[in-house]
């Protein structure tokens, strides 16, 4: 396989959408990121609130619980805002490539055992297959991480474009 081979890609925003916000992926709070972190700030809040509603029935020398929930709940929700503001800036990011992918023209893959290409309209990203550190393939789409992250769903290519690309990825990285 010494020879180019060029996938030209069907750039419709619907089948890149559907593979990045695939579930909750795109929920501030409910993401896999942001799921336990907003869970276990529910959990500490509403233990705070039942430690305020019975402060009364706590004698002075157990106030200090009050401060230690006070203290934690504080510190869920810093950690909480943190992993929220991570879910929005991708989010955002996801969003800037999805339009631009609406104005795109060409969208094409060129490789060979040697190098990787994506074309963008007249932007050319140019990798080597040793830049790859992993893939991800299935029904779906292929992912490729490195020293740049791309992802191709299936649907916006053929089958037998598809296989290919999926054959020259096993081929070329060690997974």
């Amino acid at each position: 396989m010494s020879e180019e081979k060029v996938i030209r890609l069907k750039p419709d925003r619907k089948n890149f959408e559907d593979i990045y916000f695939n579930g909750d992926q795109g929920s501030l709070f409910f993401s896999p990121t942001t799921k336990g972190k907003t869970i276990t700030t529910i959990v500490v809040g509403a233990l705070l609130l039942i430690a305020l509603l019975l402060k009364d029935q706590l004698g002075k020398e157990n106030v200090g619980v009050l401060y230690f929930l006070s203290f934690l709940f504080l510190l869920c929700t810093v950690f909480l805002s943190v992993s929220i503001n991570n879910v929005s800036r991708w989010k955002k990011g996801v969003e800037g490539y999805l339009k631009s992918l609406e104005k795109c023209n060409l969208y094409e893959i060129s490789f060979n055992h040697e190098f990787f290409n994506i074309k963008i309209d007249q932007q050319e990203e140019y990798n080597l297959w040793k830049d790859f550190t992993a893939a991800d393939i299935n029904d779906t789409y292929i992912s490729l991480d490195g020293k740049h992250s791309y992802m191709f769903p299936r649907k916006a290519m053929s089958d037998k474009d598809y296989n290919l690309l999926k054959q020259t990825i096993q081929e070329n990285i060690d997974q």
